[in-house]
């Protein structure tokens, strides 16, 4: 047997899907997270498939993994002490960063502080003009001094940005040089090597991150590596990317930027595919685990991706999956404020001690424990048996909240229920306004150990009138770090104003963008397959302060049609800005190039539907509406293709707890995907 394994490394569950190659069949399961202990997660997870399906070790030829430990990193500000080399004279780049309040509607919203402060931002005698030619060669002296005051000031690495350093990196290579030759093995790291972009703050901060979270993402790697030689699983392993490819892990310790949204990323593509599957090509998908949700667009059956992506408190300007994290998860405590007001996270209980219906030591009550306290959950295991549930200890926690507020138990934990979707509502409105999109004209499609239990409440709220949930969408991460392709970006600043007289120079350069593709393909990956290039420029009209990236053709690229590219940004700026002027002049800014390599799919199979009522296999009791009902419950498994239910119902399955409320019914479609309306 051959299995292709995708792993989903999450703040509470780690969840696996194996896929058979052979026979088209996927085995999935799940196992508490480690964070203490990196790796043990997967060797636990290994050894699980074996006894619960059999799988061996030498079966897995393919493994790959999404992690949140880069961006946890960010957030959790847990990264080393970094210190920052800059031109002489620019040592505010970060602190001035775009001037912007992280909130314009509060008075009372502040700036974070930098990850690097002003003390550990040193100053080098050079210059690079903005045409890349060399003005000032590097001062030796003014490096020495820089990082002597560096590593009195107690820094563990180094990040080097200076001015026009992504029209030529000659400088920012010189002083990287002198540092590795007075402080051997000191972390050093170049900008441009990280992401050669132009706007200097844009690229330092994308460095920073970088140089913040790399020891720590090279740590956990190479745990995770060493934990796959111990348990004999002899496939290399890779890691999936924030732009929803995948990449060898040896090179995500050293490419680690590109990995910071590895776990959400993986979501995503997972939900492109179950859109295309569904048939239903426009969703959102809404991903909750244990600590946050995370919600992002899916178009046509393809995921949407941007640049300037929130890592915590700071954008990253690697090119990513563009997806939204809110603070909630079936984890986000309920805590009662010192006016008395009950609120709900973000704080998370984590796997450990976790809510306090998972009886491993948590006291705090959460969302879950909400949930348990209601009715929906605790009429059986969670997480394929990892947890047993007590209900005794969820409502334990839940009432001493209720004492606070003068509450009963069950109003109580449904004001928390209320509380975290309202919370969601607010932060996806706010997405819903930036994308300019109407809701209803999009299915939600929901995943993760927590979607499925709170998405239709979330859907009502929208005015959202379909609820799509997966075959497994507990482990829906997973498969989609499984079915990802091997991808990377590449990118080169010009800065020229389209026309024919640019035509050769346009031609040459995207040539070694091409070349430098196939460079990492071929050797950084040993990636033999088929693949495809992928053709696009930041453009604008001249006068504009920022570009928007519009696609190209191979032809046009090949071909040197330069109308054809003007006429490609014309009819993207008019999709973005409702209108263009094709009299005026377009410069492009920079030049984009994509390579995909395509991994195999799994394919699915289609069934014959047996359109009649589903038998619950019993009624439970729920508090809904304020009061307690009598409620269907059913077995995932036994709804087949074709069976149709009401709610309220629960429906409960190895990975997850899917919550029907009044007003919806169900139906399971040709590929075994349950699917919620909203009854008129």
């Amino acid at each position: 047997m051959a299995y292709r394994v995708g792993v989903d490394i999450g703040g509470t569950f780690t969840d696996f899907c194996a896929f058979n190659d052979e026979t088209n069949t996927i085995h999935t399961l799940k196992v508490l997270s480690s964070p203490d202990r990196p790796g043990s997660e997967v060797i636990e997870g290994i050894k699980a498939l074996g006894e619960r399906y059999g799988v061996s070790p030498s079966d897995v030829v393919y493994f790959t993994h999404g992690t949140t430990v880069g961006v946890n990193t960010v957030i959790q500000r847990k990264g080393i002490r970094l210190g920052l080399l800059v031109t002489r004279n620019f040592t505010d780049v970060l602190e001035l960063a775009r001037l912007k309040m992280p909130d314009m509607y509060s008075l009372l919203s502040v700036r974070p502080e930098a990850l690097v402060t002003k003390d550990r931002i040193g100053e080098i005698s050079e210059r690079i003009r903005a045409d890349g030619s060399v003005e000032q060669e590097v001062d030796p002296a003014t490096v020495e001094s820089a990082l002597a005051d560096l590593k009195t000031a107690g820094c563990e690495g180094v990040v080097i940005a200076l001015i026009n350093s992504y029209r030529n990196s000659h400088n920012e290579q010189a002083v990287k040089t002198m540092i590795q030759q007075l402080s051997p093995g000191l972390p050093v790291f170049c900008s441009t090597d990280v992401w050669p972009i132009i706007r200097e703050y844009e690229r330092t901060v994308t460095g920073v991150i970088h140089g913040y979270v790399q020891p720590r993402v090279s740590q956990y790697l190479e745990s995770l590596q060493q934990a796959l030689l111990d348990v004999e699983v002899s496939a290399i392993p890779q890691v999936t990317k924030s732009n929803g490819g995948v990449m060898s892990a040896e090179l995500g310790r050293t490419a680690c930027a590109q990995m910071i949204l590895s776990g959400t990323a993986a979501g995503v593509i997972g939900a492109s595919y179950v859109s295309k599957l569904s048939g239903y090509p426009n969703t959102m998908s809404l991903d909750i685990g244990g600590t946050s949700a995370d919600v992002a667009f899916i178009r046509n059956e393809q995921p949407q991706f941007g640049v300037g992506e929130v890592i915590g408190e700071f954008p990253i300007f690697i090119p990513s999956v563009a997806v939204t994290s809110i603070g909630a998860g079936g984890g986000s405590i309920a805590w009662v404020d010192e006016l008395g007001i009950l609120r709900v996270g973000p704080e998370s209980a984590g796997s450990k001690p976790g809510p306090a219906c998972y009886g491993n030591g948590g006291e705090s009550a959460t969302i879950t424990d909400a949930f348990v306290v209601l009715g929906y959950i605790g009429q059986f295991d969670l997480g394929y048996s990892a947890i047993e549930i007590d209900a005794s200890k969820a409502r334990s926690a839940v009432n001493v909240l209720a004492e606070k507020i003068a509450k009963s138990t069950e109003e109580t934990a449904q004001a928390i229920v209320d509380i975290a979707v309202s919370g969601m509502y607010m932060e996806i409105s706010k997405l819903i306004s930036r994308y300019a999109v109407d809701p209803r004209e999009f299915a939600l499609q929901a995943f993760g150990g927590a979607g499925p239990m709170m998405a239709c409440f979330v859907a009502k709220e929208l005015g959202m009138e379909t609820v799509i949930i997966p075959t497994a969408p507990g482990v829906l991460s997973a498969l989609g770090g499984l079915i990802a392709d091997i991808k990377n970006d590449f990118i080169k600043t010009v800065f020229i104003e389209l026309g024919p007289t640019e035509t050769a120079f346009i031609q040459e350069e995207y040539k070694g963008l091409e070349d430098q593709a196939l460079r990492w393909l071929r050797e950084e990956q040993a990636y033999k397959g088929d693949y495809r290039l992928i053709y696009s420029a930041d453009m604008r009209y001249r006068g504009q302060a920022f570009e928007i990236e519009a696609i190209l053709s191979a032809a046009d690229v090949a071909s040197g049609n330069v109308s054809a590219m003007a006429e490609a940004f014309h009819r993207e700026h008019e999709l973005v800005y409702e209108h263009c002027d094709r009299e005026a002049a377009v410069q492009i800014v920079n030049l984009r190039l994509v390579i995909v390599g395509m991994s195999p799919k799994p394919t699915f199979p289609k069934h014959n539907l047996t359109v009649e009522p589903a038998t619950p296999e019993r009624s439970v009791e729920v508090f809904t509406g304020g009061q307690l009902r009598s409620v269907s419950l059913f077995r995932r498994e036994a709804l087949r293709p074709g069976f149709t239910f009401e709610g309220p119902a629960i429906v409960v399955q190895s990975d997850c707890t899917s919550c029907v409320p009044e007003g919806l019914s169900g139906d399971v479609d040709v590929y075994g995907n349950l699917v919620l309306h909203v009854n008129h």
